[in-house]
C-alpha cells in the first residue's frame, strides 16, 4: 500500500520538481517506509512506499524498466501476482524483483488493457510509455484505491489524496455546486468524476484512461457486472447457493492473506468481520491479531459492541486488542481525523477507524475488514420495499436520500442551490440503465458500484492510510460480487437482510453474533451533539471563512444550532454534523 503522485506536461514544458515533492510529502503517512521521485522529459512521478510485498529495495518505486520503456507508480496489491508472473515468465519475461509492482509493468507490456481483467486486487496505477509518450491510468473495480486528478493549462497532476493536489497549488478550489447537491443528498457521497472542489476530479472505478502525447484522452470501463440470473440459475437450490457462496468467500479471504508481513482483522463483532475471522481460523491461521474500538455512550445510546467482538475473539482464540476511547480523547482526535479525509465524509465511523488504525499500526501493517457486505448482500433497510415497487427511483430515494431537492432549496443559500435536481437525475441515470433484472438488483448495483466507493470504501482507505495501515476488503472480491449479483434478491433479503450470507455464517461462527439486531459503528457524541462538540461546530460555522462562503441560509443554521438532536436524517445522521464537518474540512484544507 502506498501513495502515488505526479505531473505531466502536455505543453512542451518540464514538470515541476517542487510540485511533485510537495504532493509526495502530503502522502508520507500512506507510505512511511520509503520514497522516490523520477523526472523524465515531460513526466514527473512520485511515490511513498509501505512495504508489504518484497520488502527489499528491488521493488522500490517509481519503478522503471528501461528495456520495456515503461515507468510506473502503483498503489495497492495484486493478490494473484504470482500466478500472473508465472504466465509472463512462460512468455519470456525476466524479473528483477519479487513483488507485484513489476508484474503490472510486464503485464501491461504483454497484454495491454486486457491485463486489467486478469488482476485480482485493489489498485490505482499510472504508467508512462517512453516510446509512445502515452500516460495510462487505471483504478480497481470498486475504487478501493483512490486516484485524484487536476488538469489546467496543459498540465495534469494526479495523487492518491485530494489534499496533495491542493497543496501543490494552481488548482481551482471553489465549491462545485453539483457536488454540493449530492453531498447534501447522499450523506456526503460525491460520485465520480466530481469532488467537492471544482478543480479536482477523480478517476471512476473500473476505468482505464489513456492520455495521448498531445493531452487528449479516452476512458474505458473494463468491468461492469450484470445483476441478473444466468441460464440455469433458476434450478439452483438454496443449499447449492450456500455452498457456492461459502467456497467463494473462502477464496476471497485466502487471497487477502498474501503478504510478507502478518495480516490481522478489524473485528467489530458484526456478522461480516466475525465471518472473516472464522474463515481465517478455519484455514488454520495462527496467532491472528484482532482489533475492536468502542466509545462512551451518549443520550442513552451505547457506544460499543465489545460483547460480540469479545465473544468471537474468545471462540477463535485470537490475540485480541480492545480499544476504548474516552470522550476527551475523541475530541482530541477530530482535527486529525478531518485532516486525513481526502474529501469531507460525515459518517461517524471516520473517527472510530482513525483511532483504531492508530492503535493497530503499532502492532501490524495489514488488516482485513468487512466493508461491502451490506451493499453486496442486501443488508440495508431500503432494499425490502423495492421487492414490490413500481417506481424504483422514487422508492429508493425515499429510503436513501437525506433530503429532497425542494427541502435542500430551503437550506442552502440561493447562490449555492443547483437549478435542477442533480441527485435525482443521478439516481435515474444509474438505477434505470440496462443490465439489472429487478428493482432490488438495480439498487444493489448502484450501491455497490457508486455509493459504496465514496462512503465506506473511501472512509476505510483514508483512515487506515493516515497511519500507514493497509486494509483489505474480501467482500469486494470481484468474483464474489459477480456470484452475489446472480443470487436471487429474495435470498439476500431474507431475515431482515443478508439472509444468504447469514446462512453461510452459521456454518462458521457462533449464532449469537448473527441472530441479533443489526449494529453500526456507534459514536453517540457525534450524533447527539452537545457541550464541546457543539461549541466546535458553532465556531466553525461562525468563522470568517464560513461567513464569506455563505453556503447555508442563516435561519437553517440557527435551527440546527438551537436544537441539534431534533434534526436527524432518515439514515440516523446529524444534519448539524453534516454541514459542520463540511465547513471544518474546507477550513482544514485552507480553501
Amino acid at each position: 500500500m502506498c501513495g502515488i503522485c505526479g505531473e505531466v506536461r502536455f505543453d512542451g514544458g518540464s514538470p515541476s520538481v517542487s510540485a511533485v515533492s510537495l504532493m509526495a510529502d502530503v502522502l508520507a503517512p500512506r507510505g512511511p517506509d520509503a520514497s522516490g521521485i523520477v523526472m523524465r522529459g515531460n513526466v514527473g512521478l512520485g511515490h511513498r512506499r509501505l512495504r508489504i510485498l518484497d520488502l527489499s529495495e528491488k521493488s522500490q518505486q517509481p519503478m522503471v524498466d528501461p528495456d520495456l520503456g515503461l515507468s510506473l507508480v502503483f498503489n495497492g496489491c495484486i493478490y494473484n501476482f504470482r500466478e500472473l508472473r508465472y504466465e509472463l515468465e512462460k512468455k519470456g519475461y525476466r524479473f528483477f524483483s519479487e513483488g507485484d509492482t513489476e508484474v503490472i509493468l510486464k503485464a501491461w507490456h504483454a497484454w495491454g488493457e486486457e491485463c486489467l481483467s486478469r488482476f485480482h486486487g485493489m489498485f490505482a496505477f499510472v504508467i508512462h510509455e517512453r516510446d509512445s509518450g502515452r500516460i495510462v491510468m487505471a483504478r480497481d473495480r470498486f475504487g478501493i484505491k483512490p486516484l485524484y486528478l487536476a488538469q489546467c493549462n496543459g498540465t495534469l497532476r494526479f495523487a492518491s489524496a485530494l489534499p496533495a493536489i491542493v497543496k501543490a497549488g494552481d488548482v481551482d478550489t471553489s465549491i462545485d455546486v453539483e457536488a454540493l447537491h449530492t453531498f447534501m443528498t447522499f450523506h456526503a457521497v460525491v460520485p465520480p468524476p466530481r469532488t467537492i472542489l471544482a478543480g479536482v476530479r477523480k478517476l471512476p472505478p473500473a476505468t482505464v484512461r489513456i492520455y495521448n502525447a498531445n493531452g487528449s484522452f479516452k476512458d474505458r470501463r473494463y468491468w461492469d457486472p450484470a445483476y441478473r440470473r444466468l441460464a440455469g440459475d433458476d434450478t439452483i437450490t438454496r443449499a447449492e447457493w450456500q455452498d457456492e457462496l461459502l467456497a467463494s468467500l473462502r477464496i476471497a479471504v485466502k487471497r487477502r492473506m498474501i503478504a510478507d508481513v502478518p495480516v490481522g482483522v478489524l473485528l467489530s463483532g458484526g456478522v461480516d468481520s466475525s465471518l472473516i475471522v472464522g474463515l481465517l481460523s478455519e484455514a488454520g491461521q495462527q496467532d491472528l491479531m484482532t482489533f475492536s474500538v468502542g466509545f462512551e455512550e451518549a443520550n442513552g445510546e451505547k457506544g460499543d459492541e465489545f460483547i460480540y467482538s469479545d465473544l468471537i475473539a474468545r471462540h477463535f482464540g485470537t490475540d485480541h486488542h480492545k480499544i476504548f476511547v474516552p470522550s476527551a480523547n475523541l475530541m482530541d482526535a477530530l482535527p486529525g481525523t478531518i485532516a486525513a479525509m481526502s474529501e469531507p465524509m460525515v459518517s461517524y465511523d471516520n473517527v472510530g477507524f482513525y483511532l483504531l488504525s492508530k492503535e493497530v499500526s503499532k502492532h501490524i501493517k495489514v488488516v482485513q475488514s468487512g466493508q461491502g457486505a451490506d451493499e453486496v448482500f442486501g443488508g440495508y433497510h431500503w432494499y425490502p420495499p423495492l421487492l414490490a415497487t413500481n417506481d424504483v427511483v422514487s422508492d429508493y430515494g425515499r429510503g436513501f436520500r437525506d433530503r429532497s431537492h425542494e427541502v435542500l432549496a430551503t437550506q442552502l443559500s440561493k447562490s449555492w442551490i443547483a437549478d435542477r435536481d442533480i441527485s435525482g437525475d443521478l439516481l435515474n441515470e444509474h438505477l434505470l440503465r440496462p443490465g439489472a433484472e429487478t428493482a432490488v438488483d438495480q439498487a444493489l448495483r448502484l450501491d455497490s458500484n457508486v455509493m459504496l466507493v465514496d462512503d465506506p470504501v473511501k472512509r476505510v482507505d483514508n483512515m487506515t492510510m493516515a497511519w500507514g495501515l493497509e486494509a483489505r476488503v474480501p467482500f469486494l472480491d470481484h468474483e464474489l460480487v459477480e456470484l452475489a449479483a446472480r443470487i436471487p434478491p429474495e435470498e439476500k433479503l431474507r431475515e431482515g437482510g443478508k439472509g444468504i450470507l447469514k446462512d453461510v455464517a452459521r456454518k462458521v461462527v457462533p449464532s449469537e453474533v448473527i441472530d441479533r439486531k443489526k449494529g453500526y459503528f456507534p459514536v453517540p457524541q457525534l450524533k447527539y451533539i452537545a457541550g464541546p462538540y457543539l461549541d466546535m461546530i458553532r465556531d466553525a460555522l461562525h468563522a470568517q471563512k464560513a461567513r464569506e462562503r455563505g453556503l447555508f441560509r442563516k435561519d437553517y443554521l440557527d435551527r440546527l444550532l438551537d436544537k441539534p438532536s431534533d434534526h436527524i436524517t432518515p439514515l440516523r445522521g446529524s444534519e448539524l454534523w453534516q454541514i459542520g464537518l463540511l465547513e471544518m474540512w474546507l477550513q482544514a484544507q485552507e480553501v
